[in-house]
């Protein structure tokens, strides 16, 4: 039986994490579950679940939490640093980091302090401070697994290969919603048409981030430093379908491809498995997917997909702005307080503002992402005809 903590239990990746836990009850046991905001759903999965464990992150809605659970005999605790605290705990193996943005920073840095295996959903961890997640797990027993569809097929073609032998990574794209507009129309769109995209069920920040295509660019300095390879040697390709999840390209010529239906649950079962897979009812029939296309993506129409390559050249704490100023912009964006190409402006824009740190620590990285939020909110307030919030507080201590 494998225990299992799941960061983020109840959004997209968290609820799927829990089917397949309710689909091997004689496999998997959640015993940690923590949720940010969404006090119903995890008070529901904890009454089905029985973990030792359920943390809110918003501390407003602990007073329920506790007294809905604290008669069931689960523990309870609220707030960022109970999360990260219970990272550390001796009842669970395996974490799943299903939580979106940096949050997922500090639990997975106490995770790798502590051995644990994680099963990585949380991008944003190795895009913010891939470096240092990875110093940090060679003096660790922790290892990582991917569960991002694509860095799962890419670490399911190497299975078997001497990395020595591949030449590139292959990302592919679904090209989101508006691949087929014009840079024009892009002036246009609304929060809504930019939420639904066409193959996935996603949360929607990063329906939003498919939408601009900087989830391409974040899952290629997540490539890099996840499989050890050069970003010159990482590439995406729009690929509308979503059926061919990633592809591997080796020295001989071969290119290696995992495929699937546009489904989380199948990387999700590979990595609690470590590997090993399980049964699963959904099949793959190509004959209803007779045309696979494949094409380059456009940067004129989504510039957001070039700050992957622009992130990794420069390093230091680029890509740690590039993603607090695009949770910003984001966030900015879904309120209307924005335009769709404006997400690119207020990231170009907060760039420029903030001086590099070639060899970043931790505390290096904290008040950057506290700044690059700062400054990108006070650029979006420029942009915008009304007052803008942030869903996450922000630190004034560095100006």
């Amino acid at each position: 039986m494998k225990q299992i903590a799941i960061i983020g239990s109840t959004g997209s990746i968290g609820t799927q994490t829990l089917d397949i836990i309710r689909q091997h009850p004689d496999r998997f046991k959640a015993t940690v579950l923590t949720a940010g905001s969404n006090i119903e759903l995890l008070i529901a999965q904890a009454k089905e679940f029985r973990p030792n464990l359920a943390v809110i992150a918003d501390p407003r809605h602990f007073t329920r939490l506790y007294s809905e659970l604290t008669p069931l005999g689960i523990e309870t605790a609220a707030g960022a640093d109970a999360i990260a605290d219970a990272m550390e705990r001796h009842d669970f193996e395996m974490v799943v980091t299903a939580t979106v943005g940096y949050s997922g920073l500090l639990p997975t840095l106490r995770a790798i302090k502590a051995g644990k295996i994680i099963a990585l959903a949380n991008k944003e961890t190795l895009v913010v401070a891939g470096e240092l997640i990875n110093r940090s797990l060679a003096s660790s027993a922790s290892v990582i697994i991917p569960v991002d569809s694509e860095h799962s097929a890419i670490y399911q073609c190497l299975a078997g290969e001497d990395p020595r032998a591949v030449t590139r990574l292959i990302i592919t794209a679904s090209g989101g919603p508006f691949r087929n507009m014009s840079v024009a129309e892009l002036d246009k769109v609304t929060p809504a048409d930019a939420l639904r995209h066409p193959n996935w069920q996603m949360g929607a920040k990063i329906t939003i981030d498919s939408a601009t295509m900087l989830n391409k660019a974040f899952e290629i300095i997540e490539a890099r430093w996840l499989f050890h390879v050069p970003g010159e040697k990482i590439e995406a390709v729009v690929h509308p379908q979503s059926i061919v999840h990633s592809m591997i390209e080796l020295r001989d010529g071969a290119v290696k491809a995992q495929l699937g239906l546009p489904d989380m649950h199948l990387p999700i079962s590979y990595a609690l498995g470590e590997g090993s897979r399980m049964a699963c009812d959904q099949r793959l029939t190509l004959s209803q997917f007779h045309n696979l296309e494949f094409y380059e993506p456009d940067p004129l129409k989504f510039p957001c997909i070039t700050l992957g390559h622009y992130a990794l050249e420069q390093g230091g704490i680029t890509a740690c702005v590039i993603n607090a100023a695009n949770e910003i912009a984001n966030k900015a964006f879904r309120d209307s307080a924005i335009g769709f190409k404006q997400i690119y402006e207020v990231i170009t824009d907060t760039l420029t503002k903030i001086e590099q740190i070639a060899t970043p620590t931790l505390d290096d990285y904290i008040a950057v992402n506290d700044l690059a939020r700062r400054l990108a909110a006070e650029k979006v307030a420029r942009l915008s005809s009304k007052v803008f919030i942030s869903d996450q507080p922000i630190s004034l201590q560095q100006s």
